[in-house]
């Protein structure tokens, strides 16, 4: 797997610099332009082609911040299939709002629908609260101290990647009610 922060010798960030990252790309997307390899060798031209690939690749991943988390989280190995174990306690918090999905597959309530439309969001600015001093310090962090963070955040990961499938249901049931 490339290395897109090395890609562009930009340390590995959770909020990278939005700047520098643009123009890393912008830069790079001019240098590696087919359109300037034209006359290149076959070889050269295949290459040039690569590395535009690579480039918009690197840009579309690092500058979206869910992309950008699920990359350095895979990274580091910590989002294989299989083992994307949910903390129990977070699936007890949220149980309840299992059971008002349950329910509205049988009796469709806009009310409710609001209900655990703003309880979800309730719990999801929890989360972020709570991660966001973990996101920022990140790059600062000791080595030794880094694979503890990355817990943290491959958990928070999931926790949201959970939240967005109730929401994704909810917005079934709101265009039904």
């Amino acid at each position: 797997m490339t290395d897109y922060f090395e890609f562009y010798a930009l340390p590995e960030s959770f909020h990278p610099d939005e700047a520098a990252l643009k123009q890393k790309y912008y830069a790079l997307s001019r240098e590696y332009h087919p359109d300037f390899h034209a006359t290149a060798p076959p070889e050269r031209q295949q290459e040039v082609l690569h590395l535009a690939t690579q480039n918009t690749n690197a840009y579309r991943t690092l500058s979206d911040p869910n992309q950008r988390m699920a990359y350095i989280l895979s990274r580091h190995g910590l989002l294989e299939e299989g083992k994307q174990e949910i903390p129990s306690d977070f699936l007890m918090e949220v149980m309840e709002l299992n059971e008002q999905l349950m329910e509205l597959e049988m009796e469709p309530d806009p009310n409710v629908v609001a209900s655990v439309e703003n309880e979800v969001n309730a719990i999801a600015t929890t989360l972020d609260a709570g991660i966001e001093p973990v996101l920022a310090g990140y790059p600062g962090l000791p080595p030794d101290v880094r694979p503890q963070a990355l817990q943290q955040v491959r958990t928070y990961y999931l926790k949201r990647r959970y939240l967005l499938r109730i929401r994704e249901s909810l917005a079934k049931f709101a265009t039904r009610s």
